[in-house]
């Protein structure tokens, strides 16, 4: 039974994440290694459920494992330069070739045989690829000629626009084409990068070999604005994996894309715990902090109403009909987290007596002890100025302990409002407390 009221908590919490993600586009990006160490059918799986709620994928593979077998097979040395990257000459291109080749094929073939043994069987991926970039030479750089080693110069997205709006899903090797008909080898990572920016996409997922990005400590930092990530460039903080992605995520982030996304490749399931839990288990990074605080809006009323609901089942809040809250939403002030409503307040103002009532104080269970109930208490303090009440008073029945330790003292009914006197519920028997509006 706790299996099942563990399972209908998640799916509940999940819902708003999928009613976002319905018709958006997600570039998921990895290297090589998911195939050889035998994860890509478990990303299947992944892959598969995004698409069955309506996302649109392209997926952008890497291949250097593959290509540095393929070198040893040839008893060929690899030769690279310029901060690790590959100087690809006539033989190694025609190792990189091969090998993008073979693992194109067997992607595809992983994709579009179905998932036997699941809910999903039956429902085989439609996957499809192309000449999609086009490159040109990186050239010489610092006295170095790299040869058939490329850069993105343009990513032809009318055509992979046309592929996912007629329901497939996209597949891209980091190879590019010249208009002189010359192949050159790319990486992954800006092959990825400059797709998601050509096509506008909502989301850029990188598989990577560790959880994401860390700090001094060692501890993942799950939320990261651009700025953020641009100063912890800067430091250049010695995770190879994730530096090869400094440039590509800075400039994706500032170029439109919504959200970026480090995860780690090797946790069966990542994708989906990452995009469709409040914690995450990655690194997201936002041009913005994910995080606003505004005046609620009609908009907001499920959000709200699926907050506080919890709330007055157990007696914490005194309970509020749809009908009350589309009348009174404009006293109402909503912290919403990535697109999640996760914290609420209203302030009911009794001008006569210049006092105000504190009401419907809720914070989402997984954001408690994180500030949002005090952010959400400066508000309804600072509105209180403006409309220069010079009191706040408030009624609680569990949580008095929060209310002394943010400033309020106990007070008694014949202080408050006579308006408001008159509607005390003596069966509740809630405790009231009062704070100056300094």
């Amino acid at each position: 039974m706790k299996t099942s009221t563990e399972f209908v908590a998640w799916f509940r919490s999940a819902a708003p994440y999928i009613r976002t993600f319905r018709g958006q586009t997600f570039v998921i990006a990895f290297d090589g290694d998911v195939i050889e160490e035998g994860n890509f059918t478990d990303l299947t799986h992944d892959i598969n459920l995004l698409v069955s709620v309506g996302v649109k994928v392209v997926l952008v593979h890497g291949a250097r494992p593959q290509i540095e077998r393929s070198l040893k097979s040839k008893k060929l040395k690899s030769n690279f330069s310029n901060h690790q990257v590959r100087v690809t000459d006539e033989e190694t291109l025609t190792c990189v070739k091969e090998a993008n080749g073979r693992l194109r094929l067997e992607i595809e073939a992983l994709l579009s045989m179905g998932l036997p043994n699941t809910p999903l069987a039956g429902s085989p991926i439609r996957v499809t690829s192309g000449n999609f970039v086009i490159a040109q030479p990186k050239g010489i750089i610092n006295g170095v000629d790299m040869l058939y080693s490329g850069d993105v110069r343009k990513i032809r997205h009318e055509a992979i626009f046309q592929r996912l709006e007629s329901g497939e899903m996209v597949l891209v090797s980091p190879l590019g084409y010249s208009a002189t008909g010359e192949i050159f080898n790319l990486t992954h990572e800006d092959v990825a990068t400059e797709v998601a920016i050509a096509i506008k996409a909502n989301k850029l997922i990188y598989l990577c070999d560790q959880s994401g990005i860390n700090d001094k400590q060692n501890n993942l930092l799950n939320e990261l604005t651009t700025s953020e990530v641009k100063s912890l460039a800067k430091k250049r903080n010695k995770m190879p994996s994730i530096d090869r992605l400094w440039k590509g995520l800075i400039k994706a982030s500032e170029s439109g894309v919504d959200r970026l996304h480090l995860i780690d490749r090797k946790i069966n399931g990542g994708i989906l715990l990452e995009l469709f839990t409040h914690e995450g288990i990655g690194t997201m990074i936002s041009r913005d902090s994910l995080q606003a605080i505004r005046t609620a809006t009609q908009d907001d009323i499920g959000g709200i109403l699926s907050l506080i609901e919890p709330l007055e089942q157990n007696g914490v809040l005194v309970r509020r009909p749809r009908e009350t809250l589309e009348t009174e939403i404009q006293k109402f002030t909503v912290v919403e987290h990535d697109g999640l409503i996760v914290g609420c307040v209203a302030l009911n103002p009794f001008k006569r007596e210049k006092i105000g009532e504190l009401a419907c104080l809720a914070v989402h269970p997984d954001f408690q002890s994180t500030g949002v109930g005090e952010r959400l208490l400066k508000v309804v303090e600072a509105n209180c100025s403006k409309q220069k009440l010079i009191d706040v008073f408030v009624l609680t029945t569990q949580s008095s302990h929060w209310f002394l330790e943010n400033g309020f003292k106990k007070t008694v009914l014949s202080e408050l409002p006579k308006e408001k006197a008159k509607l005390y519920n003596y069966q509740r028997n809630s405790k009231i407390y009062s704070k100056p509006i300094i």
